[in-house]
């Protein structure tokens, strides 16, 4: 039974950093229908910032829990600047061009920041400070349940469900759900389209980063191949849950993070991604629209 609970907060944990990341491909989605391969850059970009904000603090004296809100912090606005950044110059000039043209564009600007970050830091992995102290309350947990699983777990429920209120309640995001419905109504209607989608890649890049100085203070090291794995991983939790909808990329994360941890612990390691993948063929063989995606209606 506990080796059975470790397994479960493991993949919960692991589920958690997906649901993060694919927040951002499902809301990109939602908004322009373009899968953003370069989010997953993003993410590595923002354990990186987080890092080196870490650094720097850790040489002042700060204690931990301190250290890591200011790194998140500093690693959200700079990640939201990239997203910010990657949206005016890869994607808005290509909005009106064929969807394989800003698709070519996104891979690009994926390949481009990987190297960018290789080249400005290293190729090697690098350690990262675990930040997170061991809470006295869970001295009795063992290894079932550790202070940065459970950080990282009350963060992402946090979170969550801060973006589902925001989405359902504030102006902006009446505005967002808007533009996904139809992007011409709202822009006739007096919505700034334009504003709409900025603040999408925003929110998208800050989630990420958020999940990357975790996940990289719970596991204790980075390189600049993390975001290319953990992308994809992403972007199959996206479209397991639904493409384009926000309750399915949460669920869709924590699906697929509890097969490989289960797959891991009582297969193989060797055959997580073989688990997760055929999940994701099996669902979309019997639910091709995802867990929770709806069935597009053509208009003929």
């Amino acid at each position: 039974m506990e080796y059975f609970l470790e397994l479960l907060f493991g993949g919960l944990t692991r589920g958690s950093i997906y649901a993060l990341i694919a927040l951002g491909y499902t809301m990109v989605y939602g908004i322009i229908e373009l899968i953003n391969f370069a989010h997953g850059e993003i993410y590595m970009i923002g354990a990186f910032t987080g890092l080196i904000v870490a650094g720097l603090l850790t040489m002042l004296g700060f204690p931990g829990i301190a250290i890591l809100a200011i790194a998140m912090a500093c690693a959200v606005v700079w990640a939201a600047a990239y997203g910010y950044t990657i949206e005016k110059v890869a994607y808005k000039p290509l909005r009106g061009a064929p969807r394989l043209s800003p698709l070519i564009s996104a891979i690009g600007m994926s390949i481009f920041l990987q190297n960018y970050v290789m080249l400005a830091q290293t190729s090697d992995f690098l350690p990262f400070p675990e930040l997170i102290p061991e809470f006295d309350f869970m001295k009795g947990m063992g290894s079932m349940l550790s202070s940065s699983e459970l950080a990282i777990l009350t963060v992402t429920v946090a979170v969550c469900v801060g973006l589902t209120l925001f989405i359902k309640y504030t102006k902006l995001g009446k505005a967002m759900r808007a533009t996904a419905q139809n992007r011409k109504m709202a822009m006739l209607v007096g919505i700034n389209v334009d504003m709409v989608i900025s603040a999408t890649f925003i929110i998208g890049s800050s989630l990420a980063a958020m999940g990357g100085v975790l996940i990289a203070s719970h596991i204790g090291q980075i390189n600049y191949f993390i975001g290319f794995i953990a992308g994809i991983k992403a972007f199959t939790a996206a479209v397991l849950g639904g493409i384009g909808s926000i309750p399915g990329a949460m669920l869709g994360g924590l699906v697929l993070g509890l097969t490989e941890a289960f797959a891991t612990g009582y297969v193989s390691s060797d055959y997580e991604d073989v688990f997760a993948f055929c999940l994701l063929v099996l669902i979309l063989i019997f639910r091709p629209s995802g867990i929770m995606g709806k069935e597009k209606i053509q208009k003929v």
